[in-house]
């Protein structure tokens, strides 16, 4: 599908996205970078967040006569589900075009559910797609780090002739800048509204890596603690989803607030705004959107130390990891709630984040690549 995303305009440099697997975030990405940037003329190619394994493997082939990619384009920028150095080799004028490849995850890191099958393609991708562009950009430091590590890994298990310095390469062409939080969601909030019964977010995809299962345990230590709180479990939800969610709905419906996917961008602002504590349960979050969203909102975070999370949120809000003890890391989060609540924690905004922020170091960066681009013979 070909987006079309601010008018023509001759005079400026045609900027087009690739995103071969255009989930929600992603796209919400692609359309505040170009609301951001409208010195440029953007246009985008996406396909939709379905058929996972298809989607990172045969984007190629399903835009293999895609008109766009005939077309002089100035700068293109790949979200990292993009197979492009097939597409580069497909399409020679690309092979001629800077190339910036976005990593909004990466698939060393990315967990693997027990219903799929263990599959080297989906690491193959990233790895041959970051050799091709001439940017990598991740959207965290936890992101770049652990696709390095990743790839040392991965080659070291590969059986010969695997080239030297491959990390070192990638390292050399890789930066973070982060997906930006909108202007308009940073809130001046004093500290927590409510310290006697706290009202507690969890905002996340109803998916196993998010820790469901964790959220209930870590509930069900607050219960035995007699820690009075309300709770509104919301984020994106699937036709099929881990079964803990139904567990925590029967056992804490009295203190539910908001149950499910609000519709609503406006009804999902608005929580996020009357929220006290966000809270975070996660193995695998790549930056943390939902975090950085509820923080600048003016929410108290409170999150594993682990992840990205290190990098924005405050070490008082972190509490002690424990992926192989789920039991024990319920105890620790409850613990460092019940510090929090106790001094009356202060909303902590990751001014860093905020779009005007970053729009400079996306510009910059985009300038750059055409310019070196345009003198290439």
């Amino acid at each position: 599908m070909i987006v079309s995303m601010n008018e023509p305009d001759t005079s400026k440099a045609r900027v087009l996205i690739l995103s071969g697997y255009d989930a929600a975030s992603h796209k919400r990405w692609r359309e505040h970078l170009a609301a951001l940037l409208p010195e440029f003329y953007w246009r985008a190619l996406v396909l939709p967040p379905r058929f996972f394994r298809w989607r990172i493997r045969g984007n190629p082939l399903s835009w293999l006569n895609e008109p766009l990619l005939q077309e002089s384009w100035d700068l293109i920028i790949a979200t990292s589900m993009v197979d492009l150095a097939t597409l580069r080799g497909l399409h020679p004028r690309l092979a001629r075009t800077p190339c910036l490849l976005y990593m909004h995850e990466n698939q060393f890191a990315f967990p693997v559910s027990s219903g799929q099958n263990a599959s080297a393609d989906p690491q193959m991708v990233n790895l041959y797609s970051a050799l091709s562009a001439d940017c990598v950009v991740f959207n965290s430091g936890w992101n770049r780090d652990s696709f390095l590590a990743g790839v040392d890994s991965f080659c070291q298990k590969l059986p010969d002739r695997v080239p030297e310095g491959l990390t070192e390469v990638l390292r050399d062409k890789s930066r973070v800048i982060p997906v930006p939080i909108e202007d308009r969601l940073f809130t001046e909030r004093p500290s927590l509204r409510d310290r006697t019964c706290p009202h507690l977010l969890w905002n996340h995809r109803w998916e196993y890596d998010k820790g469901p299962d964790r959220l209930l345990k870590f509930l069900q230590v607050l219960e035995q603690r007699s820690v009075p709180f309300r709770l509104s479990v919301v984020g994106e939800r699937f036709r099929s989803y881990p079964k803990a969610f139904d567990r925590i709905g029967e056992q804490f419906g009295h203190s539910i607030e908001h149950w499910g996917f609000l519709e609503s961008r406006e009804d999902y602002d608005q929580l996020l705004r009357q929220a006290d504590i966000v809270v975070s349960t996660a193995l695998h979050d790549f930056q943390g959107l939902a975090m950085l969203e509820a923080m600048a909102s003016g929410c108290v975070p409170l999150a594993p130390d682990r992840l990205a999370y290190r990098e924005y949120v405050p070490a008082q809000c972190r509490y002690d990891s424990h992926e192989e003890d789920a039991e024990r890391e319920a105890e620790a989060a409850a613990d460092s709630l019940e510090a929090l609540l106790e001094k009356g924690a202060s909303a902590c905004p990751p001014d860093g984040w905020r779009a005007s922020r970053l729009a400079g170091d996306y510009q910059s960066l985009f300038e750059e690549l055409i310019k070196t681009g345009a003198s290439k013979p």
